[in-house]
């Protein structure tokens, strides 16, 4: 496994690289935010130790660059042990959170940790046909057009796509996207999908519909031509 380390300060970056590479990683050590960026960019790895506090591009900034085009997994190193910052950035992208000073067994553990399920990390972007769904953003555009959506019609525009090709029935939409047990009274969600059709579906005719209606069961989100 090929780990890239971003950290600034000469005695801890060495540390890291030298422990980890005794570890048994390939290990490459940036210096500074704009250095640790390229290489992250240029270069194959497996995963990311980023210090926050850098010269050139903060971590929060290195951060929220790559997430533009890559889903690497990101472990942030910090001094600053604010509830804020960490979940600022968890929020931004970020795998896991250690606040320095640190163990460097715990260190470790955190690393293999993310390698382990680094491949299931939920997609940061969905896309079926020219729909495509920015999830860190909360971004909706469709044929380069931006989508305005309520919190509750982007979660189940979410779902769906996340399940493309699959019947969803109500209880499943409703359970998932409401946190209810559903109500067969209860029309919330074919309202909900009433609504989400009129954004992302009927402002685009003739383009293939992208919500359809499965009868006595519920909905799928598939390009029908």
């Amino acid at each position: 496994m090929r780990i890239l380390i971003v950290e600034d300060e000469p005695k801890t970056g060495d540390y890291l690289r030298k422990g980890l590479q005794e570890s048994g990683f390939v290990v490459d050590l940036a210096r500074n935010g704009i250095d640790g960026l390229h290489q992250a960019r240029e270069e194959a790895y497996d995963l990311i130790v980023l210090d926050v506090m850098l010269p050139g591009l903060d971590g929060w900034q290195v951060l929220t660059r790559l997430r533009e085009d890559s889903e690497i997994p990101v472990l942030f190193l910090t001094a600053r042990d604010e509830i804020a910052d960490r979940i600022k950035g968890l929020e931004m992208g970020a795998d896991d959170y250690l606040i320095k000073p640190f163990s460097f067994a715990e260190l470790v553990a955190r690393i293999r940790t993310l390698l382990r399920r680094g491949p299931m990390r939920e997609a940061e972007r969905l896309q079926v046909a020219d729909l495509q769904i920015d999830v860190l953003k909360r971004r909706v555009t469709r044929a380069g057009t931006r989508i305005t959506l309520t919190n509750k019609e982007f979660a189940l525009l979410q779902l769906l796509v996340q399940h493309e090709g699959e019947v969803l029935s109500r209880s499943q939409i409703a359970s998932q996207v409401w946190d209810m047990n559903f109500d067969s009274d209860t029309n919330v969600v074919d309202v909900a999908i009433r609504r989400l059709r009129a954004k992302v579906d009927e402002p685009f005719v003739p383009a293939p519909r992208l919500i359809h209606s499965v009868r006595g069961i519920g909905y799928r989100c598939e390009v029908i031509d």
